[in-house]
């Protein structure tokens, strides 16, 4: 594996940006150490040593910093994303999702 990180920053317009981040921290919290701090609307996902997410929710959606070490596990997890997070905003999903690699960003 190599040190580099890939870092994608990402957006997903919906409604109720808080209460799907608090749903998946609450859903990924049985496999990994997600933790939500309300203040901030802010969920953190330690996926493993070298892989996380942080979703910040913001008035028109959730914000989402992505971290791998591949930049093709980094594509994968884009979808493990937006797949669990269209799940908790089924009322209106899909989602739309935009994704930048962080030198576009």
């Amino acid at each position: 594996m190599s040190e580099q990180a890939f870092v994608a920053q990402g957006f997903a317009k919906c409604e109720n940006p808080e209460r799907y981040i608090q749903q998946l921290v609450k859903h990924w919290s049985h496999k990994m150490a997600a933790t939500y701090d309300e203040g901030d609307g802010m969920g953190a996902f330690p996926f493993s040593d070298v892989e996380s997410a942080v979703m910040t929710a913001k008035p028109a959606g959730i914000a989402i910093t992505l971290t791998t070490a591949e930049q093709e596990r980094n594509e994968h997890m884009r979808g493990v994303i937006e797949r669990h997070l269209d799940r908790f905003a089924f009322r209106e999903a899909p989602l739309e999702y935009e994704w930048k690699d962080a030198e576009e960003a």
